[in-house]
């Protein structure tokens, strides 16, 4: 559990943030700067909460003692309401982390407070990752070295000082938002905020006046003015998850948006121009949601001036062991299991498997191991149950399995889908791997399963085809 200093006079705020955070952050108060300081020093906190909001009589005060956390280079994230937003977006500028509204909401201010975690953790780390491309996965926080992701931060050099749209696409748990933090913190905007929106999770009543901001008195319950993502990003970056989820009606609204690069908040003709960076990402097909005309034409030749794709795990399968081994790492200190390693079986496992999750499925499994293992080892039987089932069965190359047995006909099944996208896929076994949603290590061993005659048939295919089509 990372530790979190909370500079505040609001014991009110120290108890709803320990309430809905208390599975992964102990928060800690002081209202000194003497005792965050020593908080920082002796708790070993990660980061700091610097809270404006309850020290309006000394607020000066407050923003000095933010600016020496700063220069200590500890992550600062400061929480200021409509009216400290401008004293908050000057922090920023001048290094703090983030800045966050007050109220704050759970979800945002987690996200916030793993990066800064991450960012400290990797300062006290004191090494670099090997880069790619002269960018550092430190800088990145993604991890591997595979072709795919080569191709992916060679990507990011080329759009992270260019201000047009981007459009991030990969399917669920590749890491999208990674990407888009990973060209925010390479590219002019680095020091002004980052914000991201999750746009499926915000109800559609309520999307435009979170996006856009809202007066007093705009509909039934505005009770007070509120500025909306798009106003508090300022200069920074707006990140918006999941494009797909909005509704045609809100889709015309962002789309005029970015036509006239201004808008205005509900219940208010004041026009404010947008200065944000913008970067869109999805899980869907949208060529397909075009053709069904569930998204906007016009709004997705908007957004897709420039696309990235986040390989899934099974298509950088030799970027497990290195995913793997660093998970392990972070959660093993935040568990007080320091020094874990894997076994050669553990890691086969891991490998082996096809993470229709991808790097968070892995992450969680990485988790459940740390948590069952009893040494500083994590064995095989460590590993979730279902990664275990879905693997093992094909671990030895001799038959364990008596005629006729469910295991029998079910890996011999596995054997016959092998061959059979071996052969459509014209020997090529990486696109056969992808068809069928697997590592190419797993099709590998299926294949060898399958024997010579499964093996020089894959190999027949990737000679005789193109000689077909010559002819």
């Amino acid at each position: 559990m990372k530790g979190v200093g909370l500079y505040s006079h609001d014991r009110t705020l120290l108890l709803l943030l320990s309430s809905a955070l208390d599975n992964e952050f102990r928060f800690h108060l002081e209202s000194t700067e003497d005792g965050i300081r020593r908080l920082v020093s002796e708790e070993n906190c990660s980061a700091v909460l610097v809270d404006l909001r309850s020290t309006c009589d000394d607020l000066d005060q407050t923003v000095a003692c933010a600016d020496r956390l700063i220069e200590s280079r500890v992550p600062v994230i400061v929480l200021a309401d409509d009216d400290q937003k401008t004293t908050a977006s000057q922090l920023v500028n001048r290094g703090a982390f983030d800045s966050c509204r007050c109220p704050p909401s759970v979800r945002e201010l987690r996200m916030q407070l793993r990066a800064a975690c991450e960012k400290s953790l990797d300062a006290s780390q004191n090494h670099v990752s090997p880069s790619f491309s002269g960018i550092s996965c430190v800088r990145h926080h993604m991890v591997g070295s595979s072709e795919p992701m080569r191709h992916v931060h060679h990507l990011i050099e080329r759009v992270a000082d260019i201000d047009a749209s981007i459009l991030i696409v990969g399917e669920s748990g590749t890491g999208k938002e990674l990407i888009a933090r990973a060209i925010h913190n390479a590219g002019p905007r680095a020091t002004r905020p980052f914000v991201a929106v999750a746009c499926g999770a915000i109800p559609e009543t309520l999307i435009e006046a979170e996006l856009f901001g809202h007066q007093k008195g705009a509909f039934t319950g505005s009770v007070g003015a509120r500025e909306g993502y798009f106003e508090r990003a300022g200069d920074g970056t707006l990140f918006l998850d999941e494009i797909g989820e909005l509704s045609l009606y809100t889709q015309i609204k962002l789309l005029r948006v970015l036509q006239q690069r201004e808008f205005s908040r509900l219940g208010s003709n004041r026009l404010i121009p947008l200065r944000a960076r913008l970067i869109f990402a999805t899980h869907r097909d949208l060529d397909e949601m075009v053709a069904e005309g569930k998204f906007r034409q016009d709004l997705f030749f908007r957004i897709n001036v420039m696309k990235v794709e986040a390989p899934p795990l099974r298509e950088r399968a030799e970027d497990i062991p290195e995913i793997a081994s660093h998970f392990l790492h972070v959660y093993a200190r935040n568990f007080h299991k320091p020094k874990m390693t894997f076994a050669p079986e553990a890691m086969e496992i891991l490998r082996d498997y096809a993470w229709s999750g991808n790097v968070r499925e892995l992450e969680n499994a990485v988790q459940h191991a740390i948590i069952m293992s009893n040494g500083n080892v994590v064995q095989a039987r460590d590993i979730p149950w279902n990664i275990r089932e879905a693997t093992t069965a094909t671990t030895e190359f001799e038959d364990p399995f008596p005629g006729g047995s469910f295991e029998r006909q079910l890996r011999d099944y596995k054997i016959r889908l092998a061959m059979t996208a071996v052969r459509d896929n014209n020997g090529n076994k990486t696109l056969a791997a992808r068809r069928l949603s697997i590592s190419r290590a797993y099709l590998h061993r299926l294949i060898r399963l399958g024997g010579p005659q499964l093996l020089s048939d894959s190999e027949e295919a990737g000679r005789t085809e193109p000689l077909r089509q010559s002819a």
